[in-house]
């Protein structure tokens, strides 16, 4: 089971596809240390964001907690903070950083409404490299502006020879946006196309099973229906800064399954509410597809995404060999 942790709604950047920045939880409303020690001691993976964590004065302390309840640990940021981040990584570097870079430079800072944000982002990554993080990377959010930029970026990465992720533009309450669209959602499909046909191209099996991901954003973007069966608050589920247990952040609306601050997680877990809010999971029709949601999928079901690597790359092959 995998779990992210949202510990904080507050956030120094003012992202054109997110407004969570202008509804900020309050420093005394955000769950610290204590909550953590109530997640389960057995999760394969643990994701903390925001808002954007490295506003947390105490965030040393949560990592502290987090670690000895999953076998993974990654950190989303804007990058912004290098010194926080730099210092994080040096009392836990096992832990695994991703920066949020949404284009090149002029790109990047537009979308993110941060002065200097893809200089600071960049750097940050420079001195966690240098540094000798291992578990290191960027990846960035998709719309009709810099869609174009995504293979770039990924080619920089790759350069790098860090971790490059990529996601979509999403409505739901999380985000605080229902006007997220896609003006050309054909030209955005077939980025994300181009990246899938590129990972393919390497000799690394983890990008192969990243090009299928790509492929399903290609999917998600043309209005196709989800790839493979989305089992948050099953398979993965979200916390928020006040201590509520969310089986997910696409949804239009909370679906609180309980509260950390007043239950135990095995009370929530395998409570009534739970169990409904789990039915309505299997009735949504957002067929979003959020790596949160999918990574477990995929996971569950490597056949799915195997057959149609294997199908790829004996097409790749045919072509070649018709050259």
């Amino acid at each position: 089971m995998e779990a992210c942790i949202i510990v904080t709604y507050r956030c120094n950047a003012k992202c054109h596809m997110c407004n969570t920045w202008q509804y900020p939880t309050k420093p005394a409303m955000e769950i610290g240390p204590d909550i953590i020690k109530k997640l389960p001691n057995t999760l394969d993976f643990i994701n903390i964001t925001g808002g954007e964590p490295f506003l947390r004065q105490d965030l040393a302390e949560i990592v502290a907690i987090a670690l000895t309840k999953t076998k993974r640990l990654v950190i989303s940021s804007n990058g912004y903070f290098t010194d926080r981040m730099v210092a994080l990584a040096k009392q836990f570097p096992n832990i695994g950083i991703r920066i949020s870079i949404e284009g090149l430079p002029a790109t990047n800072d537009k979308l993110r409404g941060i002065s200097e944000g893809f200089d600071r982002g960049l750097r940050s990554l420079l001195e966690l490299k240098a540094l000798g993080l291992k578990d290191i990377g960027f990846g960035i959010t998709v719309s009709d502006i810099n869609a174009r930029d995504m293979i770039e970026l990924y080619r920089l990465a790759d350069a790098m020879d860090l971790e490059f992720a990529t996601a979509s533009t999403h409505n739901s309450y999380y985000f605080h946006k229902a006007d997220n669209v896609f003006s050309d959602p054909e030209m955005v499909a077939q980025e994300f196309e181009r990246l899938s046909r590129e990972l393919l191209k390497t000799k690394r099996i983890k990008n192969w099973f990243r090009a299928y991901f790509n492929y399903g954003m290609a999917n998600y973007v043309r209005g196709g229906k989800r790839l493979l069966p989305c089992e948050v608050g099953t398979d993965m589920f979200f916390v928020d800064p006040c201590g509520k247990v969310m089986p997910c952040n696409g949804t239009d609306t909370e679906m609180p399954m309980g509260d950390l601050t007043t239950q135990t997680f095995e009370e929530i877990w395998q409570s009534e509410q739970a169990r409904k809010v789990r039915e309505s999971v299997k009735a949504c029709k957002k067929n979003c597809w959020m790596i949160g949601s999918v990574a477990p999928a995929m996971r569950k079901d490597k056949l799915t995404p195997l057959k149609w690597i294997i199908k790829q790359k004996l097409c790749r092959g045919r072509n070649d060999a018709s050259k």
